[in-house]
Order: structure tokens, then C-alpha cells, then sequence
């Protein structure tokens, strides 16, 4: 294939376009950029040079606003855009996370409004409906040569770092706003995701990726419920973990919460379309996905608690303990802080006025001071603080207690 990177950022696109990877925490692809970057694969932030594409694969991000309500600012400019280039037999596939309804609502909206087409099925049932079949036959022709465009979403499915190595191995989906839609979508992808699958619609499509959100939000959850009623009934978790899993259980490590850009945002689509459905007398307005959510963004203040009881137990006044915050990316590795509970941790402890700092190996000093307004420790000053929280392996370590013989930490 030739294709054609669209994107707002410009220095990214002349990296790109120079061969140079402008994502190098991306395992893999510094190689496919070297070799394709400028050549099969030219990158720009002018909609105009994709207008002699034929398919049209739309990713950016959709976040929630305050209300926790979908905010479809980013993803209605970038369709938009494609409307405006948009022709005949043209392919468009959404694959950011949406709400069940997006692709074949206001998605297919927008399109239609910029290209003046409209979705191709459709255009052929309206007009056997309406002129019957006689007229239907000769409308045929005129129907060959009015043909309208293509819609079908597949939802992303892969994780930062391990990208490409998902896109080959893990199971894709796509479904069509209509089923030729889909049809096309699954012959386009079948060429470089070998393990793909062909679902009966858009919507489809679209529920199976937030489900699959859902289901890591309501298991962590009941990881760090489960984690807090053990610390209370003296019992270790870790050992309980490892003896309760087994075939038909997987029990979760604890965290300080969820973050990123996906499983801390996709429960609130379905527990807002469960909202309107409890509107109209349906059901319930989900209330586990709910109860996930507020458990696992308690998390936050739950080791802050902890943190401070850790520090009275340090032979200094509150605000003098000096605390380093280990980690401060939402997952171990990624430099990312997208809703990271571990970031949301250093900076509830500052606002409550303790002596804060954070350390990760992924950020300069400049980075974290200028950038996060928080203080930073280099590796070496990291064992100049009285108290020590591993994010990731949560860990409380104190020096004073470190003096006496004595470690505690987050699984005691």
C-alpha cells in the first residue's frame, strides 16, 4: 500500500518523512519508518494530499468532559476533513473506542454533510423503495454512477509499547454501518491483520471493545477491594492471590487506580447510555461499572492515607518528612500521564502540604518541575528521602525504620 499520514503536528510529520521515528517507545517500528518513512509512507498535516486516497482510516483521541460525557470535538474535526476529500467508493474506518452508535449516527453525519455523498447501501435501497422496481432497474445505472461511500469502524486494539506486535497477533474486529461496508472494511484489513473477524454491524463492533474495557476496570476494582478488606482481617493478599488463582480464577494485582487514555473512560459510555435507557424505564443505570469506577479512583486516597500514616511514624514534624513518589506514569515503561492515579498521588499529597517529590527514570527534572509543577529527585537523591512509595510495586519504605531492622510496605 501507499499511504498517506495525516496529522496536526508538523515536526512529527517531517520526522517521519526523514525516516526518524518520532515514537521510539514504539517496540519495532524505529525499522518500518527507516525503511518506508518518506516513500510508501508520506506524512503531512494537509487533508489535500490524502484527497487521491481511497481509504480513509480515522484515529484521535475521545475524551470525556468534567460531566464524564463524550467529548467529540477532535473526532468531528477529523471527519470533517475527510468529508471534504471524501469520493465515490470511498472506504472511511473508525477505529478510536466510541460509544455503541457513533460510526452509523453522528460519524456517517458528518461525512455526509462535507462530501455531499451519502452512505452507499442506503442510497440504493432508497431508490428501490420509492420508484419501485421497473424503475428501480433502470435506476441502476444512474445508481452506478451516484455511488455514495463506504463506513465501518474497528476499534483499535493495541497497547502502547507492543503496537505492532498486537496488530499481528491480537484478534481484530470490524464491523460496517452497512454490511457491504463491512465486507470492504474486512477485504482491506485482512492484508496486514492476520487474525480478523467480520461482526454483523458497526455497533457491534463498537460494544465489543468498550466490554472489554468494562471487564478490566470491574476486575481491577475487585482487586483493590479485595486487597483493602485483607489488610483490615490481617490477612496477606499476595498469598492469597497466589493460591486463589487457578483456571477458572484470575484475581488482579492492586494498583493505585486506572489510569490512561481507555479504561478509566469507556465504563462512561455505556453507564450514560444506561442513564438514558433507566430514562425510558428500561433498567438500572449500572450500577457495578459505577461502583468500579468510584472504587478504583478511591485508590487515590487510600495510599495517600497511607503514605501519611507512614510519616508520622518517621521522628519528624508532618510537613518536614521528605516523601518521594516513585513512578508517575499511568503504567510502568510508558510516558504517558493521561489520567495517571500515580501523577493524581503527588499531587494530593502536595495540595494537603506535605514535603513531596517524585522520581521516574522516563522524565528530566525539567520536565517534571516545569512542566508538572512538581519537585524532582535524580536517582541518586532518591535515598535521601525519609519515605519512599513505589507506585508500581506499592511499597512503602521508610529510612527510619530501615535503622531499626524494620521495612514496611504495601503488602505487610
Amino acid at each position: 500500500f501507499e499511504v498517506v499520514g495525516v496529522d496536526i503536528d508538523e515536526r512529527r510529520c517531517e520526522a517521519i518523512n526523514n525516516g526518524e521515528n518520532p515514537i521510539p517507545e514504539e517496540s519495532g517500528l524505529d525499522e518500518l519508518v527507516a525503511r518506508h518513512g518518506g516513500k510508501e509512507l508520506v506524512a503531512t498535516p494537509d487533508f489535500e494530499d490524502a484527497r487521491g486516497c481511497e481509504v480513509f482510516v480515522v484515529i484521535v483521541p475521545l475524551f470525556t468532559d468534567e460531566d464524564k460525557n463524550p467529548e467529540f470535538s477532535a473526532l468531528e474535526s477529523a471527519f470533517r476533513k475527510v468529508g471534504g476529500v471524501l469520493k465515490k467508493g470511498d472506504l472511511v474506518v473508525l477505529e478510536t473506542t466510541v460509544p455503541p452508535g457513533t460510526t452509523e449516527g453522528v460519524a456517517r453525519g458528518w461525512l455526509e454533510e462535507e462530501s455531499g455523498l451519502r452512505l452507499e447501501q442506503e442510497q440504493g435501497q432508497e431508490q428501490g423503495l420509492e420508484q419501485g422496481q421497473e424503475q428501480g432497474q433502470e435506476q441502476g445505472l444512474e445508481q452506478e454512477q451516484e455511488r455514495g461511500f463506504y463506513l465501518a469502524h474497528s476499534p483499535e486494539r493495541i497497547m502502547t509499547g507492543y503496537s505492532i506486535s498486537r496488530l499481528r497477533e491480537f484478534p481484530k474486529v470490524v464491523g460496517g454501518a452497512n454490511r457491504e461496508s463491512g465486507v470492504r472494511a474486512f477485504e482491506v484489513y485482512k492484508n496486514f491483520v492476520p487474525n480478523l473477524h467480520l461482526v454483523s454491524s458497526a455497533r457491534v463492533a463498537e460494544f465489543i471493545k468498550i466490554a472489554e474495557g468494562c471487564y478490566r476496570d470491574v476486575n481491577v476494582g475487585l482487586a483493590n477491594e479485595l486487597f483493602r478488606i485483607a489488610e483490615e482481617l490481617g490477612v496477606d493478599f499476595y498469598e492469597a492471590r497466589e493460591f486463589a488463582n487457578h483456571e477458572y480464577c484470575h484475581l488482579l494485582l492492586p494498583s493505585t487506580g486506572v489510569g490512561g487514555h481507555c479504561i478509566p473512560v469507556y465504563p462512561w459510555f455505556l453507564i450514560r447510555a444506561a442513564e438514558r435507557a433507566e430514562q425510558r424505564g428500561k433498567f438500572g443505570s449500572a450500577r457495578l461499572l459505577r461502583a468500579a469506577r468510584g472504587g478504583n479512583d478511591e485508590m487515590v486516597e487510600y495510599w495517600a492515607e497511607r503514605i501519611i500514616l507512614g510519616c508520622l511514624r518517621v521522628n519528624k514534624p508532618l510537613s518536614e518528612v521528605k516523601i518521594c513518589v516513585k513512578g508517575i506514569t499511568f503504567r510502568e515503561g510508558v510516558k504517558e500521564l493521561y489520567h495517571s492515579r500515580n501523577l493524581a498521588l503527588a499531587r494530593s499529597l502536595s495540595e494537603k502540604g506535605l514535603n513531596v517529590f517524585v522520581y521516574d527514570e522516563l522524565f528530566s527534572r525539567a520536565e517534571v518541575e516545569e512542566g508538572l509543577g512538581l519537585r524532582f529527585l535524580e536517582l541518586e537523591e532518591v535515598g535521601e528521602a525519609d519515605l519512599v512509595f513505589d507506585c508500581f510495586g506499592l511499597k512503602i519504605e521508610s529510612r527510619e525504620k530501615e535503622k531499626n531492622g524494620e521495612s514496611g510496605h504495601g503488602r505487610k
